[in-house]
């Protein structure tokens, strides 16, 4: 570490009578948090024009929600429609550049029927494979297995964060900072306003996990080509449940074909505390007791599947996700904010980053309730990734400022590859330009995006 105390030459000091007493271990043009879709998107494109970008990242590999929590799929790449027989896609740009690094590597699944939409299944080694790789390319400095313990603050703006690894703490300083954790932990820790869902309700978590020795050709002619159970399976999970000896709480489950053959993904596990109330993983009690409740509920969808369903009568649990999949915990109060309304009618406009086809897929009962776009999509705006108050950060990912019900369509991993790329234009510019974040337009961020290839 370089342990010199030095503030950075481009700082002005106005508050501070002594130095904090910790050594400085980079001074950077933009600090990237979270090595998730959002902020390989960020650091990539930051790098890629110049900039002197270092990225941290809580895990030994990265990937977040797509890896850690073993989502597994691209979801939000294609309409849905109940006329069109094929995928049409609508979202390019950072995602599309990803997802086609992934098929060279044989990584990812051609489209894959998901009700009235499609989506794509990746290899999560192969993910964080094409991370690497991209990011090294790009000359982005990646520290893993570091956090963000504090930030550093002059007046109202955050000018660096402190970090916490093996080797101990010392601190970044960093001309922009993009918040790509997924639970704005800068945001929140630099005491700029955030929200917990709808009045403190959030969705709730799932625990995925991979099937292996799968007969897949029995599987797929009893199950069909939807990866949502047909009728006869959510019938079965009641039947079972009725039994009292088994713990099936959803009776609507999700299961995709992998890259690899005699191998599923489940999405099948609603996980909610013992006492009845929904867990909020922020929390690290309610963390522990979702990890916990995950993986034995793992067991039981897996007997279930094994006992009832054609194909599965051998096969077997390979792995769950390192972590349960989060779906939602704090989302900042930005300059702007994404509406329901805005998704419910569909809008366009002219400050819109980045294309949404997904349907509002809200978890938080027995069946995920699920509105569908068809044969449209929504823009989200910008300033959506700007916290209203405070200077020299901005997010990315899933921690955008949204509404409830917004925000379950909003969240997908297609999404937020975009919402990073996104917010590293808005770094370019706002350093090249010497401006603000809140004082960049939607439609120069636009402008570089349509560049770059993104479809909008």
């Amino acid at each position: 570490m370089n342990n010199t105390l030095d503030f950075p030459a481009w700082l002005t000091l106005s508050r501070y009578e002594e130095k904090p007493a910790l050594p400085v271990f980079a001074e950077v043009d933009v600090l990237v948090v979270g090595g998730g879709a959002a902020g390989v998107a960020a650091a990539t494109t930051t790098a890629e024009h110049g900039k002197r970008t270092l990225m941290i990242e809580r895990y030994g590999f990265c990937g977040g929600a797509a890896v850690a929590g073993l989502s597994g799929t691209i979801c939000g790449m294609y309409m849905a429609s109940d006329t069109e027989p094929a995928p049409q896609q609508v979202v390019y740009g950072f995602t599309e550049r990803f997802r086609s690094a992934l098929a060279n590597r044989n990584g990812v699944t051609a489209p894959q029927r998901y009700g009235k939409t499609w989506t794509v299944t990746h290899d999560p080694l192969i993910w964080s494979e094409v991370a690497d790789t991209l990011l090294e390319k790009a000359g982005v400095q990646v520290l893993f297995h570091t956090t963000v313990t504090g930030v550093i603050m002059h007046d109202e703006d955050c000018i660096g964060v402190v970090i916490e690894s093996a080797a101990g703490r010392s601190t970044i300083y960093a001309k922009r900072i993009i918040d790509a954790s997924g639970d704005a932990a800068v945001v929140a820790r630099a005491g700029y306003a955030y929200k917990y869902g709808d009045h403190g309700k959030i969705q709730n978590p799932t625990m995925f996990f991979r099937l292996g020795q799968v007969n897949l050709e029995r599987f797929l002619s009893y199950w069909g080509e939807d990866t949502i159970n047909p009728p006869k399976v959510s019938d079965a999970i009641s039947l079972a449940n009725s039994s009292g000896n088994n713990h099936l709480p959803r009776n609507k489950i999700w299961i995709f074909p992998t890259t690899k053959p005699g191998e599923l993904l489940v999405n099948a596990t609603r996980l909610t505390a013992r006492d009845g109330h929904m867990l909020n993983v922020i929390d690290p009690v309610d963390f522990t007791e979702a990890e916990i409740l995950g993986r034995r509920q793992v067991r039981d969808y897996a007997a279930f599947l094994a006992q009832h369903v054609p194909g599965c009568e051998h096969s077997y649990v390979m792995n769950t996700g390192t972590q349960v999949g989060v779906r939602q915990t704090r989302s900042i109060v930005g300059v702007e904010t994404l509406t329901n309304d805005d998704v419910l009618a569909c809008r366009k406009r002219d400050d819109g980053i980045c294309r949404v086809p997904w349907p509002i897929e809200l978890h938080s009962g027995e069946r995920p309730m699920l509105h569908w776009l068809l044969d449209d999509y929504y823009e989200v705006p910008y300033l959506s990734l700007v916290p209203a108050k405070g200077e020299n950060l901005i997010v990315a990912g899933r921690c955008l400022s949204a509404e409830h019900e917004a925000l379950a369509s909003a969240r997908v991993t297609a999404q937020c590859f975009e919402y990073g790329q996104a917010a590293g234009v808005a770094a370019l510019l706002s350093i090249d330009q010497n401006q603000r974040f809140r004082s960049l337009q939607g439609q120069q961020i636009r402008t570089v995006m349509k560049n770059l290839g993104s479809a909008l």
